[in-house]
C-alpha cells in the first residue's frame, strides 16, 4: 500500500488533501496541532484502517525528530509528503509586528517544513514527491503582513532548492500557492471582500487545492514548480 504524510490534516485544506489521498488508495499519516476533536472526527469519517494521526507542534524540533524516528521504527516509508500546516499570524503592519509575531509565523510556516524534511527525507521512496502549500502572499505580498509573506516566499525558495537537491534521487518537489480558501475561518465580510478581488468572484474551496495536489502526484514530469490557484488574482 502507498503511504502519505500530511501536516495539518485535521481540517480545512489539510483534511481535503487527506480525504483525496485516501480516495487514491493511500494510507495517510497526518498531524494536528491543537484540535484533537477535529482530528478524531476526520479519522472516524474516513473509516477504520485508512489513516492515523499524531499531535505535533512544528516549532518543536525535538518532537518532530521523535515522531519520525517512531514512524521509522514502525517500518513506514512514504510516497507522498504534503507540508500543509501553517498559520496566518495576526494581521499587522511592520511597525506593529512584534518579534514574537515574526518568530512564531516563521517557525511554523518555514522552519517547520525544514525540520520535518531533515528527518522525514530518509523515509521517502525513490520516485516519491513532496508538495509544499505556500500562498499567493509568497509571490505578491498578500494582505496579512510581511511576516506571513516572508514565510510563504521562503517556502517557495525552499521548494526550488530542494527540487534541485533531490533531482538525482528521483524525488520530485513542488509547491502550490493558493489565494484565499474557504476553510471556515473567514467571516462573511472577509469572503465578500476577497471574492471581489478574484476574476471568478469567489474564494477557492479546499477540494480545489486538493485536486492540484493530486495533479502533482500523478504527473511525474513536474518538479521545481509552483502552481498558482487564485482565480486570476495574480498573473505572473
Amino acid at each position: 500500500m502507498r503511504n502519505a504524510f500530511v501536516t495539518g490534516g485535521d481540517r480545512g485544506i489539510g483534511r481535503a488533501i487527506v480525504e483525496m489521498l485516501v480516495a487514491m488508495g493511500h494510507r495517510v499519516v497526518f498531524t494536528y496541532h491543537r484540535n484533537e476533536k477535529a482530528a478524531v472526527r476526520t479519522l472516524k469519517e474516513i473509516g477504520p484502517g485508512k489513516a492515523e494521526c499524531y499531535k505535533l507542534d512544528l516549532r518543536d524540533y525535538t518532537r518532530i525528530r521523535y515522531l519520525l524516528l517512531r514512524l521509522k521504527r514502525k517500518g513506514m516509508v512514504f510516497d507522498v509528503v504534503v507540508n500543509n500546516a501553517g498559520i496566518l499570524g495576526r494581521f499587522r503592519t511592520i511597525p506593529t509586528i512584534t518579534r514574537r509575531d515574526w518568530d512564531e509565523v516563521i517557525a511554523v510556516n518555514l522552519s517547520g517544513p525544514f525540520y520535518l524534511m531533515k528527518w522525514l527525507l530518509p523515509l521517502i521512496r525513490k520516485g516519491g514527491c513532496i508538495i509544499n502549500i505556500s500562498s499567493i502572499a509568497g509571490k505578491m505580498g498578500g494582505t496579512v503582513g510581511v511576516h506571513y509573506a516572508a514565510s510563504k516566499a521562503g517556502l517557495i525558495g525552499f521548494t526550488f532548492a530542494l527540487a534541485r537537491e533531490l533531482a538525482g534521487s528521483g524525488i520530485r518537489v513542488n509547491a502550490i500557492a493558493p489565494g484565499p480558501v474557504d476553510t471556515g475561518l473567514l467571516t462573511p465580510q472577509q469572503k465578500r471582500r476577497l471574492s471581489r478581488l478574484a476574476l471568478l468572484k469567489r474564494v477557492a474551496r479546499p477540494e480545489e487545492i486538493a485536486h492540484a495536489v493530486r495533479f502533482l502526484i500523478e504527473n511525474e514530469y513536474i518538479t521545481g514548480e509552483v502552481i498558482d490557484i487564485n482565480a486570476g488574482r495574480y498573473m505572473d
